[in-house]
């Protein structure tokens, strides 16, 4: 069994999540941030984005209010684009062919996965139908780092976690997978920041493109 990650490992979501993190600077007269800005911070959601626009943290006495605002204002918008990240979609047709499953487990409300994997197409289908799986962070008490949804994802395909594959482009990926007893791949083609080291997070293997995890397989 292998799980993906979603945001910056299947699909690539990054434009939407930065229109709508640029909507919300506009509104606070601030000039918007380019693509190239927002590519790295994709992975980390709202408070990592909250950061890099308005140079918040959790901490912050605003920051639970621009949070709500961020996320209605990406709710409008979060369907707008997604796609698959270059080499998923033969990826995933391969596994199809060789009978592996695979699913999804991340840390975005269900609010919007349900959603926005329905609107990623793979072929007469979508991405929800094909997926053996899809928990959300907020399908458990503890989202990523703690292993809580990776365990779902196991109970839900009844995979043991010595079975699974968990791959993700996060430091929170690979604690998470760790956790849950499971191998784990850090997706070098994701939201990587120049200031992440995944060399050091512990990974099993580390992948630059869609089509080595086959091999590692």
């Amino acid at each position: 069994m292998v799980l993906f990650d979603l945001d910056g490992t299947l699909v690539d979501t990054a434009h939407d999540l930065g229109l709508a993190l640029n909507m919300q600077l506009a509104r606070y007269g601030k000039p918007a941030l380019t693509h190239d800005e927002i590519w790295p911070i994709a992975s980390h959601g709202s408070r990592g984005l909250l950061a890099l626009g308005f140079g918040i943290t959790p901490s912050h006495k605003n920051f639970e209010g621009m949070k709500a605002e961020y996320l209605d204002l990406y709710e409008s918008v979060f369907t707008n684009n997604p796609n698959f990240l270059p080499g998923i979609a033969d990826l995933l047709n391969q596994f199809e062919l060789a009978g592996i499953k695979w699913g999804i487990v991340t840390n975005k409300p269900r609010r919007f996965s349900v959603d926005l994997t329905k609107a990623v197409k793979m072929g007469a289908s979508n991405l929800y139908e094909q997926a053996a799986c899809l928990v959300c962070g907020d399908d458990a008490p503890q989202p990523k780092p703690a292993p809580d949804t990776l365990l779902m994802a196991c109970e839900e395909t009844n995979t043991t976690p010595s079975n699974c594959v968990y791959v993700g482009d996060a430091e929170r990926d690979v604690q998470a997978g760790i956790a849950a007893g499971m191998k784990t791949i850090v997706a070098l083609f994701g939201y990587i920041a120049a200031t992440d080291n995944p060399v050091e997070w512990g990974a099993d293997a580390m992948i630059t493109k869609p089509s080595q995890l086959l091999n590692l397989l």
